[in-house]
C-alpha cells in the first residue's frame, strides 16, 4: 500500500488538470486523474471499473468497490473543475500551495480534493471486516452537463442503501436543493424599413407577447410550487438576457430571450417544460413558425433525500448539524435514481467554489475524516 501523505495526495490531485468546459478549446479529458484515483483505491484493495461516458470529449467515470453483499455506502464526487480566471490567481492554479493553514489550488474545495479525505479515512478503517460494500464514485463533467452522473444513473450498476456526495457544505448535511434549467426563445420576424411596418414582421413585438405569457407563468409557479425549507421558498423564473434588432430605423427581424427556472422539489423538469410550452402556445399559434424554444444545456433537476434508511438522523448525529437545504444544484438527483438515501455533505465552503485563489482550510481534515470513518463503520461494518 502507498505511504503517501494526505498532502502528497492533494498535491497530485490538484496537479492534474481536469477542467470541464463547453468551450472545446479549454475542455480537457479527466482520464489522468481517474487513473490516479484508480491506482490509489486499488492499493487499498478496491475493485476498479472505469467507464467511458457517452457524448463527451474523452471523459470517464470511476467506480471502486470493496466488500460484498447488498446495500452499503456510496461516497461520490466529481473529478472535474471549472475553468480558472486568467490573471486573477496569485499562484499557479495547478500547483498546490499550503499557506496559513489553507490549501490553495483549483479543485481544492470544489471538489476533487474530497477524494484525498476519503483516502485518509480509509487508512484507519478495517476494510477486511466490512459486512456491506463500500463504493467510491468519481464522475465526469459535473461542472457542465453532469454527463457522468446522468450516465451512471442510467447504468444502475449498484444499489447502495446510502450515498454521500462530498460537495463543500461546511460539513452540514444538505437534504434538498433546487433544480436549474435554462431556455432560449428565438423569434424570427421579417426585417424591413421602419417607414413601412406592414412590409415586415417585428420580432420584438412578438417577443413582447411571449414575455407577457412568461411573466404570468412566473407568478403562477411561484404561488403553486413552494417549499418552506428554502430561504427563497418558491420556484423562480428569471428573464436574464434579451437581444433584438440592429437599428432603430429597421423592423426587427430577430429577437432572442434567455431565461432560467429554478424548481423546488415537487416540480419536475418535464412538468416545468410542459408549463413553459403551454404558456407560449398562444403566441406560437398567432405567429406560426416564428417562435421556437430550446434548452440551452441539459437540465439539473431538483433534489430531495429519500431518507428511507435514516440517513438524515445518522448524518446529524455524526456531524452535529441538522440537515438543511441549498439553492445550488448538484449530482444529487441522479445519485437518488440508484434508489438510495442521498445527502450532500463535504468539507469546505461553497463561498470558495468557482473563485480565484480557491482554497480549503486544513481545519476540515480531522472532522471530515472522523465523519467519513463514522459513516463507513455505521453503514458497512
Amino acid at each position: 500500500m502507498s505511504n503517501l501523505s494526505f498532502i502528497d495526495r492533494y498535491t497530485q490531485i490538484i496537479n492534474s488538470n481536469s477542467i470541464s468546459a463547453f468551450d472545446e478549446k479549454i475542455d480537457v479529458s479527466n482520464r489522468p486523474i481517474i487513473d490516479l484515483l484508480a491506482t490509489w483505491f486499488r492499493d487499498f484493495g478496491f475493485d476498479i471499473s472505469i467507464q467511458p461516458v457517452p457524448n463527451t470529449r474523452n471523459k470517464f467515470n470511476l467506480l471502486a468497490k470493496i466488500g460484498s453483499g447488498e446495500g452499503g455506502l456510496l461516497l461520490s464526487g466529481h473529478s472535474d473543475t471549472v475553468p480558472f480566471d486568467e490573471g486573477r490567481w496569485l499562484q499557479d492554479p495547478f500547483k498546490l500551495l499550503q499557506k496559513d493553514d489553507r490549501l490553495y489550488g483549483l479543485g481544492t474545495c470544489d471538489m476533487k480534493g474530497f477524494f484525498a479525505f476519503i483516502l485518509e479515512a480509509l487508512a484507519d478503517v478495517p476494510l477486511e471486516k466490512l459486512q456491506k460494500p463500500l463504493y467510491i464514485l468519481a464522475t465526469a463533467d459535473e461542472e457542465t452537463s453532469m454527463a457522468g452522473a446522468r450516465f451512471f444513473a442510467q447504468q444502475q450498476l449498484i444499489k447502495p442503501d446510502m450515498a454521500i456526495i462530498g460537495e463543500p457544505t461546511e460539513l452540514k448535511p444538505i437534504c434538498k436543493h433546487k433544480g436549474h434549467m435554462a431556455h432560449s426563445i428565438n423569434i424570427e420576424g421579417k426585417a424591413g424599413h421602419s417607414s413601412d411596418p406592414a412590409k415586415g414582421v417585428n420580432a420584438i413585438e412578438i417577443m413582447y407577447q411571449a414575455i407577457g405569457q412568461l411573466l404570468e407563468l412566473k407568478q403562477s409557479i411561484a404561488a403553486r410550487y413552494q417549499d418552506p425549507a428554502f430561504s427563497v421558498p418558491e420556484a423562480t423564473m428569471n428573464l436574464g438576457h434579451i437581444h433584438g434588432g440592429d437599428g432603430e430605423n429597421r423592423i426587427c427581424g430577430h429577437c432572442q430571450l434567455n431565461f432560467d427556472l429554478r424548481a423546488v422539489p415537487g416540480l419536475s423538469d418535464d412538468e416545468a417544460i410542459e408549463l413553459i410550452d403551454a404558456a407560449l402556445a398562444p403566441v406560437q399559434s398567432a405567429f406560426p413558425g416564428r417562435l421556437t424554444r430550446e434548452l440551452m444545456y441539459p437540465t439539473a433537476p431538483s433534489f430531495a433525500c429519500r431518507d428511507e434508511h435514516g440517513i438524515i438522523d445518522l448524518a446529524s448525529a455524526i456531524t452535529g448539524f441538522e440537515a438543511v437545504s441549498a439553492n445550488y444544484a448538484t449530482e444529487g438527483p441522479f445519485i437518488n435514481e440508484l434508489g438510495c438515501d442521498t445527502l450532500i455533505l463535504g468539507p469546505g465552503s461553497i463561498e470558495q467554489a468557482h473563485q480565484p485563489n480557491e482554497f480549503i482550510d486544513l481545519s476540515y481534515v480531522h472532522p471530515t475524516v472522523r465523519i467519513l470513518k463514522g459513516l463507513i463503520k455505521q453503514v458497512c461494518c
